[in-house]
């Protein structure tokens, strides 16, 4: 017993992480999974891509807002690089599960399912 705590001490000293800790027990968050192509895109998200090029008039008041890639998914990046933007979703009272993440570097991220998957569009 005392070499199982003596173990425990050296491990969490040494930086590693128990076996059994929960980082290794919780599923990868998937980076970026590929890219999209603009013409691809459901013709709303196009109608966002062109707002953002020229820079507004937004019909949500989150657009815009800073995206703080919790998750993850996106490159690391410095707090307020990505911006999130909604895509309407047709018959949807809400804001829905569409975005467009736009970093700024230009690139730009489509996520249909609310930030679990994002595909880079290109152009």
């Amino acid at each position: 017993m005392i070499a199982r705590m003596l173990l425990a001490v050296f491990t969490l000293a040494l930086g590693f992480a128990p076996a059994d800790s929960a980082a290794q027990r919780a599923p990868a968050r998937p980076a970026v999974a590929g890219e999209v192509r603009m013409s691809e895109l459901p013709p709303e998200a196009r109608e966002t891509l062109e707002l953002i090029r020229k820079g507004g008039p937004f019909p949500y008041a989150k657009d815009g807002a800073v995206f703080g890639n919790r998750e993850g998914a996106l490159p690391r990046e410095k707090r307020g690089y990505y911006r999130e933007y909604t895509v309407k979703t047709p018959h949807v009272r809400n804001r829905g599960t569409r975005r467009i993440i736009w970093g700024a570097g230009g690139e730009y991220y489509y996520t249909a399912d609310h930030y679990n998957t994002f595909r880079r569009i290109h152009e």
